[in-house]
């Protein structure tokens, strides 16, 4: 395994689930927290309508204020042609676009059947290549639907063929309620990187049933080295009933790292960042190795007043 890469997620997909909504300013810190931390790959926020994500309303003034790093990508997620035309004059460098691969969460998430949905995301991809800008896929309840269950993997691979023609040059895959298990993981992979190539595709799993970090486990097994992560374990989705938050990205770190495999992310480092959110939003993030190292913490300073 000579690469992986993660995705950080936790100020667009995580934020965005939050009945708190942050200031510009501590999303900015942390951004700026989570670069020094050693992450290069941020998705920051959503030109959605304010209206149906109020939390990432400030969606323009945040991509202004983030410091432009060398090496650092800034991504933004975008509904349609009309929320591009407002992110390309920010300096966000890359796009991303999304729909389900179940016809019900598509149409609540969206509002659009799945067919209805291309030619607005074709609009999306066309514009941004004629600018420069590259797009990355989103493909949504992969591995089961709330509302109607089981999703044929055929509805996926059709989904990723019609992406890929688009110019989406990766398509990440989500597992949004959290229902996959390993050996479903596998299967699906198995079959999507026998038409596709395992460089193009990404892992998204939510930890709603405690299976993310060994779906993303079996991911690499599989080639797939692209996972995405929220730090803290942020995340849910409002229209998957139950969804809980995605692979914390401090526990996805302390597992590669333990199994040999370099990251680049100090997880100390990383752990300060959550921290701080945490106590902006008032309640614990679902992050393991966070938890268990403010628990370490407090014992030691338990320890030292004595």
């Amino acid at each position: 395994m000579t690469e992986i890469k993660l995705v950080e997620v936790g100020l667009r997909d995580g934020l965005q689930n939050e009945d708190k909504i942050l200031s510009t300013s501590v999303k900015k810190k942390a951004a700026e927290m989570l670069i020094r931390a050693g992450l290069k790959e941020l998705e920051v926020t959503s030109f959605v309508h304010p209206r149906w994500v109020p939390q990432l309303s400030d969606a323009r003034e945040l991509a202004e204020s983030l410091p432009q790093e060398e090496e650092v990508c800034y991504r933004a997620l975008i509904p349609n042609r009309k929320g591009l035309e407002r992110a390309l004059d920010t300096p966000v460098q890359e796009f991303a676009v999304f729909l389900s691969a179940s016809e019900t969460h598509n149409r609540k998430n969206i509002n659009k059947s799945i067919e209805e949905t291309f030619p607005v995301l074709e609009e999306v991809t066309d514009l941004a290549a004629s600018r420069g800008k590259r797009v990355r896929g989103y493909v949504s309840t992969v591995f089961g639907c709330p509302y109607e269950g089981e999703v044929p993997l055929e509805n996926t691979a059709a989904i990723c063929e019609r992406l890929f023609e688009m110019g989406v040059y990766e398509i990440s895959l989500g597992d949004t309620i959290g229902v996959a298990t390993p050996r479903e993981v596998k299967e699906k992979l198995k079959a999507l990187t026998g038409w596709f190539s395992a460089d193009r595709l990404a892992g998204h799993f939510h930890d709603t049933r405690g299976t993310a970090l060994v779906n993303a486990y079996v991911c690499l097994e599989q080639g797939v080295t692209t996972l995405d992560c929220a730090f803290g374990g942020l995340g849910g989705c409002p229209y998957a009933p139950g969804a809980s938050g995605n692979a914390a990205t401090e526990d996805l770190v302390y597992m590669l790292e333990g199994m040999g495999v370099r990251t680049g992310v100090n997880l100390e480092a990383l752990c300060e960042v959550s921290r701080m959110i945490q106590t902006e939003l008032d309640k614990p993030l679902p992050s393991k190795v966070l938890q268990s190292e403010i628990a370490v913490a407090e014992k030691k300073k338990g320890e030292n007043a004595d």
